[in-house]
């Protein structure tokens, strides 16, 4: 049986133990009794009253020193005997007659086998006399050369490399890397008190705050019971999640002398007013690396991102609208494009597969992810763990003076009057006007809802809906879709005050819903201004815009075409064809000019009603002068139709005839080129068209590229319009203001610089402790840079450039194919990036809308009367607090 703490205790402990082995054996097993030993009770309660009575006299730790101690000699005694016992059996192993006995067995086995001894015998003189033991004396020399020149040096070498890392590998954490995350923003103060932060590893830690004038066992106690975190405005489980810890840690402690003991694993920080850098310490750190930064303020929509932050929506996979004619008519550069891109994506993941050396991420690099979410919370934490630094402990309280009552009193019963005001509006009133207000959102809703279906609806699947032919109804269904999103965001913004502010993911929805309406707004002034010029000189910039359309669509045209009817530039050209094309062409224009003068008296007020529209933004004005240069010069796109057509179905003919000159034939079925044998006659013929058509080429040639130009011009001032539009709609406005105002609101990503330590490592070494090696590193938020903001522009401009200046379009001008503007979807996925792939229905604006948390009337506070003594009358149960 054991022994008991307490020695003068034995006795009674082994009676106890007897009489609880008897019932336990005799009564328990045998099922005889029950589980209750009543029988011993009193034996035990003897027993406890000896182990308190000794508790009281020399104290627990005494008892367990004393214990030890009896463990100890208990210990060296039984292992003493043990090794008595082992030299007994070695000495008993070693005895006489074994020896004579193993002496005995071998002399038996040498007389039984003597024929194997002889031929041993034989076979050793034959060995020694042809100089077999001489050759086998020599390599043994030589392999005892080897093993002592070469294999004793490599062994020691190895035993001496596997001493030096035996020490790492052994012990790893005191001889190691610290760092330690420390906020450049906190206060510094000479006073004591206890750091506390996160433990992200042994050696890894953040600092959030240090708490002043606090005992380091009482803020320990306070962060497992959750003192430091009372009053929290929100769930303090959200904080550990996105911070991927349990609970925060006391680091260690600031500003106190060296003789106080520590935990080892705990960090001695020294700071003051004077200090840029904290000097930082710890037992189980070789060197530590402190890495400052400055806390991104919450309340300021600041934050730290690894990422730079997305201006536009997430990917659309895409393509910016869910419409199957989109898709359908998407073109076929953009399909090789993601098709390219694709095949480079799986080379890159095959020469990942295939490199020889190979980064592995270490968990530091893993763990930082984790640390940026927490430098967001370290402002926020930090003032929730001030604000109940105080609980620790107790804190006298200074009594009120009769004066400093008074006006306690007096506004108390103000701000209590103000309370019930403002109650009584926003409990009765306002959920009146709110509801009112939603009630007529959602009837605009319904409209543009309507409105939408009108501007997207298409005849047939692959047939263009109206958004896709003209800018106006582009524009106004752009407005639409934004004036359906704006409620969600709205919601979405208003939800984000439920969660901490730290939590950053709605700040790019905040960017994007400001700098929306912030382009909107900016829209509508430029455009009152716009209009209400138009609105004046409404009859002058009519009478203008029908000058230049005649100057330009109708003389200039009228002047060219006379121009090449006879020998342009000295070129001969074909006179029957020239004149019959120009009279064609003349006779054209000249009906599209009687319907100009026609359009001219009624041009002032299609001018007024596009200024009128300039009250719903610049934009539509823009949009409407698009729309009007497309009508208006429809008679150009026309002639570049009949001419491109003229001239690529001539072009084939002198193809095919070339061909028959060749003995060749083109092979439509396999799309090739095949030998073929013709006639004279076909020969005779072919040669006479070929002829023919060889020198009307040059006449319908330059009546081709006159329309071409004359076509290309017009889409170049169509494609300054809608950059236009892009720019009122799209431009990063709102962000830019921010990267100038404040540019730790756009995150760009993060760098580590290196401080240079100078001053550091002389304040250090002047100390008379010493410090281990100590480098400063500062982390720095990267704001976005304008390359990023402009990134749909630069990728606008790409798909323009690459449209209109690609081998493709060449190809089509020279062979008089059709040269496709671009694609409106194309063009306008830059003003669709702000907008959600799928929008919203009605009837999830409505759930949205409803979610909002309504007015609640709140409870009255409890007003506490106050006694001319000074003292306050305890109400439903509460503590008395004595202010006198």
């Amino acid at each position: 049986m054991s022994q008991s703490l307490a020695k003068q205790c034995n006795e009674v402990k082994e009676r106890y133990d007897t009489c609880f082995l008897k019932w336990y054996s005799e009564k328990y097993l045998r099922g005889a009794a029950k589980a209750d030993n009543n029988e011993c009770s009193t034996l035990f309660k003897e027993y406890s009253e000896c182990l308190q009575g000794a508790l009281k006299e020399r104290g627990i730790d005494k008892l367990l020193e004393d214990a030890r101690e009896d463990n100890k000699e208990n210990d060296a005694t039984f292992m003493g005997r043990k090794k008595c016992k082992r030299t007994r059996r070695r000495a008993a192993s070693m005895h006489p007659f074994s020896i004579l006995t193993l002496g005995i067995f071998v002399a038996g086995y040498i007389t039984a086998r003597w024929d194997l001894v002889t031929r041993l015998c034989e076979l050793a003189i034959f060995a020694w006399d042809y100089g077999v033991v001489t050759r086998a004396a020599k390599a043994f020399g030589v392999l005892s050369l080897v093993f002592l020149l070469i294999f004793i040096p490599v062994e020691r070498l190895a035993t001496r490399e596997a001493n030096l890392a035996a020490p790492l590998s052994v012990m790893p954490e005191h001889d190691a890397l610290m760092r330690v995350f420390w906020p450049t923003d906190l206060p510094r103060s000479g006073l004591k008190g206890v750091v506390v932060g996160w433990r992200n590893s042994p050696l890894d830690v953040f600092v959030l705050a240090i708490l002043e004038e606090v005992e380091p066992r009482n803020v320990e106690s306070a962060l497992q019971l959750g003192t430091l975190t009372r009053n929290a405005p929100h769930p303090v489980s959200r904080i550990y999640e996105l911070c991927g810890q349990s609970s925060m840690r006391v680091l260690g402690i600031s500003n106190t002398p060296e003789s106080i003991e520590i935990d080892p694993s705990w960090v001695r920080v020294t700071t003051g007013p004077g200090r840029r850098v904290p000097s930082v310490t710890c037992a189980r750190a070789s060197s530590i690396q402190i890495i400052l930064f400055e806390r991104p303020l919450p309340g300021r929509m600041q934050y730290i991102s690894l990422n730079p932050i997305a201006l536009a929506l997430g990917d659309k996979k895409g393509s910016f609208r869910n419409d199957s004619a989109d898709s359908g008519e998407e073109e076929d550069d953009e399909k090789e494009q993601r098709v390219r891109k694709a095949k480079k994506r799986q080379l890159v993941e095959k020469l990942k597969q295939h490199s020889i050396i190979k980064h592995v991420p270490s968990a530091k690099e893993k763990a930082l992810a984790k640390i940026i979410n927490q430098m967001n919370w370290a402002w926020e934490l930090e003032q929730l763990l001030q604000k109940n630094v105080s609980r620790i402990g107790t804190r006298p309280k200074r009594s009120l003076s009769v004066s400093e009552r008074v006006v306690e009193s007096a506004t108390t019963a103000r701000d209590m009057m103000l309370v019930w005001l403002w109650d009584l509006f926003r409990v009765y009133v306002l959920p009146v006007f709110q509801r009112a207000f939603i009630l007529g959102l959602m009837a605009h809703r319904i409209t543009a809802e309507l409105l939408l279906l009108v501007l997207e609806w298409r005849a047939r699947p692959r047939y263009a809906a109206l958004k896709d032919i003209s800018a106006t109804a582009q524009q106004v269904e752009i407005r639409l879709q934004q004036f359906c999103y704006w409620p969600m965001q709205y919601v979405t913004l208003r939800l984000r005050k439920n969660d901490w502010g730290s939590v950053t993911t709605s700040h790019p929805d905040y960017i994007r819903f400001y700098n929306s309406l912030w382009l909107v707004a900016n829209d509508v002034i430029i455009g009152i201004a716009l209009g209400s010029y138009i609105i004046d000189n409404a009859s002058w910039v009519g009478g203008e815009i029908s000058d230049l359309l005649s100057k330009y669509t109708v003389e200039a045209l009228q002047s060219s075409i006379s121009w090449l009817m006879g020998w342009p530039a000295g070129l001969k050209l074909n006179t029957e064809l020239a004149e019959f094309l120009g009279d064609l062409f003349l006779w054209v224009i000249d009906y599209w000019s009687s319907c100009i003068e026609a359009l001219r008296p009624v041009l002032p007020h299609i001018i007024w009603f596009i200024g009128f529209s300039s009250f719903a933004g610049a934009s539509m004005p823009i949009a409407l002068f698009s729309d009007l240069l497309s009508i208006l010069t429809i008679h150009i796109y026309s002639f570049y139709l009949a001419s491109a057509r003229i001239y690529h179905w001539q072009l084939n003919i002198l193809i095919s005839l070339f061909h028959l000159f060749r003995g060749k034939k083109h092979n439509v079925l396999r799309n090739r080129i095949d030998s073929c044998d013709y006639d004279l006659d076909q020969l005779l013929v072919g040669t006479i068209l070929f002829t023919l058509l060889f020198f009307l080429l040059p006449t319908v040639v330059v009546f081709y590229l006159n329309f071409a130009f004359a076509r290309m011009a017009i889409i170049t001032l169509k494609a300054v319009f809608d950059t236009m539009l892009s720019c009122l709609n799209h431009f990063p406005l709102f962000a830019i203001m921010l990267r100038v105002k404040d540019p730790r609101r756009l995150p760009g990503g993060i760098r580590f610089e290196l401080r240079d330590t100078q001053d550091f490592r002389h304040a250090v070494n002047t100390s008379p402790n010493p410090v281990p090696s100590t480098s400063v590193i500062y982390l720095k938020s990267i704001p976005l840079d304008f390359k990023a903001m402009f990134h749909q522009y630069f990728q606008m401009g790409h798909r323009i450039r690459k449209h209109y200046l690609s081998p493709h379009v060449v190809l089509c001008l020279l062979t008089g194919k059709f040269v496709p503007p671009l694609n409106r979807k194309n063009l306008y996925s830059l003003q669709y990036s702000m907008l959600p792939a799928r929008r919203a229905g009605v009837m999830e604006m409505w759930d949205a809308m409803n979610s909002l948390p309504s007015a609640k009337k709140r409870a009255a506070p409890i007003v506490v009367p106050i006694l001319a003594n000074g003292r306050k009358l305890p109400s439903n149960g509460g503590r008395l607090r004595s202010y006198g």
